[in-house]
């Protein structure tokens, strides 16, 4: 199956349509950006990393009874996913206050979070993607109150799930962000990546702030060895069994 017309260019990824109507293929680019791509850049190999990582994690999530998008990887950037129609809206969880929580909140970093944080941020680059309140959300009509309730028990599962496998990749997961969509028949799929792009994860063997960073931080604070600790992260990840 290759490649039709390209329908879409994010950040991370390019879409494109196939010979097969309920079909997409998702090109990851070793891209990089930052607050809100006000900062851009380049991490070699992170396109093909990306695509690993999330390939085997939505394998393990399908293993575990989460409906993914995911299909295969035709090729070592490329994977092939289930067309669904995405909620413009970004779903993160937090386990442990970082980034942007410490910087709205005065949390301190590292203040565990329990039970984990749901919330909704609007993707909307034009509006720097803001948090919304469940009442916003509802009076946008970004969801129904079942589709909301149905997202926050995802998230809520999916959690508990990569929280014990990153653990014992020897790795905290900090917090993450998801996206899901509807396929045909309405159904809620998880959709988009799950990577160092997209969570915030800390290697459990590093007690300095800095060097325990194994995601996108490394790029966003200029910390230095983005592609090794991505690596790293794979090697961890692919040692794993689904």
């Amino acid at each position: 199956m290759s490649p039709d017309s390209k329908i879409y260019e994010g950040k991370a990824k390019i879409l494109y349509t196939t010979d097969d109507s309920e079909i997409l293929l998702t090109h990851f680019k070793d891209d990089a950006t930052a607050f809100n791509a006000q900062k851009r850049g380049t991490i070699a190999g992170k396109g093909e990393i990306n695509c690993a990582i999330s390939s085997h994690l939505f394998q393990l999530l399908e293993a575990k009874g989460i409906a993914t998008h995911f299909i295969d990887c035709p090729t070592p950037n490329q994977m092939r996913v289930r067309r669904v129609q995405i909620f413009p809206l970004e779903v993160v969880v937090r386990n442990i206050a970082a980034g942007s929580l410490c910087q709205q909140t005065g949390l301190a970093l590292g203040t565990a979070i329990a039970p984990a944080l749901v919330e909704f941020y609007y993707k909307n680059d034009a509006l720097g993607d803001p948090l919304l309140t469940r009442d916003r959300l509802l009076f946008m009509q970004l969801a129904t109150p079942y589709q909301l309730e149905e997202l926050q028990a995802a998230a809520r599962q999916i959690n508990e799930i990569l929280k014990v496998f990153f653990n014992e990749c020897g790795i905290t997961l900090v917090d993450f962000k998801l996206e899901f969509g509807l396929d045909r028949d309405r159904k809620l799929i998880l959709a988009d990546e799950i990577s160092p792009d997209t969570c915030r994860l800390w290697d459990r063997s590093e007690t300095d702030p800095d060097k325990r960073v194994m995601d996108k931080d490394r790029f966003r604070r200029d910390l230095g060895s983005v592609e090794t600790a991505y690596q790293q992260v794979l090697q961890r990840v692919l040692a794993q069994n689904v």
